[in-house]
């Protein structure tokens, strides 16, 4: 494999040693050499001065460290028109380099930003990190290979924009009577290990382990882009973005390690070995040494419900997988954090756990939600809308999209609809209101709570309700995001709880209609009308 850090061209490395391995300057150009030899047909190699000639462009440009050479076998990977680089392009930088140990690192430097490009003799992988001071004043922070169509046209089906008509701002396009956008290709990070592109006898993937996410903001569940397929085929690793960000300010420092790895075809391991890394100096990285373990109990949360442990500071991020009433998180930074128990997507409890390098520490963390005795439940409380009309799509199209089933306005009755036919989202101007009917014993009539419980809203979107002849008061709106959601395949916000008292003799020991309403103080049209999402709705 071979990469030039101002211009960096790949290649696969061969599996032996590498008498010429090392890095020389040829004009712009900083070559590292994996001693593979010119012509391999199953290694990764570096190029010379006389084979970088044959390309359109040089391997790395030394004045602002982008990618704008990739071989593997004899096939170009890079797109010639647009290059593999950091944020948007860095504009300019210092590149320098080193080689020892059968490593080259090279180092893109600006005022604020230190990138590295790493190259393991042998193996056929990048690797890669980011040190940011400041948030990149040239774009988001991002890594983006711009690749090339021809040698890579398979990537994810929902992001593919190529032809299309845009139908909302820039972003998402109408393709052969379906809905695609780049954000179509997102996974929430805790299941966002190893993601890429292929092509006939080659691939090209993002694997991203789970420390990789230390630095960005978010928690478990943020997702942010993976691909676009435009004019070039674009792969994303997103380490802070305004998509949705629900985690202000972003954090900063050292974002990785992760790597581009290139291979025949198959997906690569999201096991990436990156303890070699340990002694390189980069600034920021942490090894294993000098992180701890925390170790604990949980309960109270609800039955059937996947358990997440995430642990947040102002300087680092972390989730687990809970099972059975315990968790085990290694590889934490050390410092104070606060932990958070969370029954599938909802914070359901909190504590503080201090971690220190080579050292375990124990917490336990109990469910703080309340859980009344319900007379009926529409959804799962559990942070989410799966289960209900659409969710089960909506991560994958625009809700205007035709394989959508009619977002309505809804009648539920209770004890007799399934919740797969309640609506995942409310927009004002689509699908406003959703009406419950329920018929109530004298038993069950009274002064009651109904709670409807959402995952994020828009243009201030969030319900009021309508019971029989009761109108309840409205509730103030909700915390502002300053971006599109749903529409771009999110559900992830801001958790809100609204609770409606309805009055004694409200409720008639017969059929009761209660209306659920978007309201809001701002306009706006169709999918882009005030709404909000929802997580359960509950009478008790």
């Amino acid at each position: 494999m071979k990469f030039f850090c101002s211009s960096l061209a790949i290649l696969a490395l061969l599996p032996s040693a590498f008498a010429a391995f090392g890095v020389t300057t040829s004009g712009s150009n900083m070559v590292v050499d994996s001693g593979a030899g010119l012509v391999t047909t199953s290694g990764l190699k570096i190029h010379t001065t006389s084979e970088e000639t044959e390309l359109a462009h040089p391997p790395v440009n030394t004045a602002n460290g982008d990618i704008t050479s990739m071989l593997f076998n004899g096939k170009q990977l890079q797109d010639s028109s647009k290059f593999t680089q950091l944020s948007s392009g860095l504009g300019s930088a210092s590149v320098t380099s080193s080689v020892a140990n059968n490593i080259a690192k090279i180092t893109i430097s600006t005022s604020t930003i230190t990138h590295y490009y790493i190259v393991q003799s042998g193996v056929n992988t990048l690797y890669i990190g980011t040190f940011a001071s400041a948030e990149p004043t040239v774009g988001e922070l991002r890594f983006i290979a711009r690749l090339s169509k021809a040698s890579l046209p398979k990537g994810v089906v929902a992001s593919e924009i190529n032809g299309g008509t845009a139908i909302e701002g820039t972003d998402v396009f109408l393709l052969n009577g379906q809905t695609r956008s780049k954000f179509y290709s997102s996974i929430p990070f805790i299941r966002d290990q190893v993601h890429g592109v292929t092509g006939s006898g080659v691939g090209v993937f993002m694997v991203i382990p789970g420390v990789s996410y230390e630095t960005s903001s978010g928690g478990p569940f943020f997702r942010d882009i993976d691909n676009q397929g435009s004019a070039q085929q674009e792969l994303y690793f997103y380490m802070n973005s305004g998509h949705e960000a629900a985690e202000l300010p972003f954090r900063t420092g050292f974002f990785g390690p992760y790597a581009m790895a290139v291979t025949t075809g198959a997906a690569p391991s999201a096991n990436l070995n990156t303890t070699f890394m340990d002694s390189l100096g980069l600034q920021g990285y942490v090894p294993a040494s000098g992180r701890g373990t925390v170790t604990g109990t949980y309960s109270g949360t609800l039955a059937g419900t996947a358990v997440t442990i995430g642990f947040k500071n102002s300087a680092a991020q972390y989730w687990i997988a809970g099972s059975g009433g315990s968790f085990s998180r290694t590889l934490i930074k050390p410092g104070t954090y606060t932990v958070i128990l969370y029954q599938g997507e909802l914070e359901a409890g909190t504590g503080s756990v201090t971690v220190a390098a080579g050292k375990t520490t124990t917490v336990t963390l109990v469910s703080s939600l309340s859980v009344p005795s319900v007379i009926w439940r529409i959804g799962t409380v559990d942070g989410s809308p799966v289960g209900f009309l659409n969710a089960d799509k909506i991560e994958t199209m625009h809700p205007s999209d035709t394989r959508m089933s009619s977002w309505g306005p809804i009648t539920f009755t209770v004890g007799t609809s399934a919740a797969s036919s309640f609506p995942m989202a409310q927009f004002k101007a689509v699908n406003n209101p959703t009406t419950i009917k329920w018929t109530a014993t004298s038993a069950q009539i009274g002064a009651r709570t109904l709670r409807i419980r959402t995952t994020e809203a828009f243009a201030g979107g969030r319900p009021q309700i309508t019971v029989n002849s009761f109108t309840s008061a409205a509730p103030a709106a909700p915390p502002s995001i300053d971006s599109r959601g749903v529409t771009r395949g999110t559900w992830r916000g801001l958790n809100q709880v609204y609770d409606f008292v309805i009055p004694t003799g409200t409720l008639t020991a017969s059929t009761n209609t209660i209306q659920i309403n978007t309201i809001s103080g701002s306009a706006g049209d169709g999918f882009l009308s005030p709404n909000f999402v929802y997580d359960s709705v509950e009478l008790f």
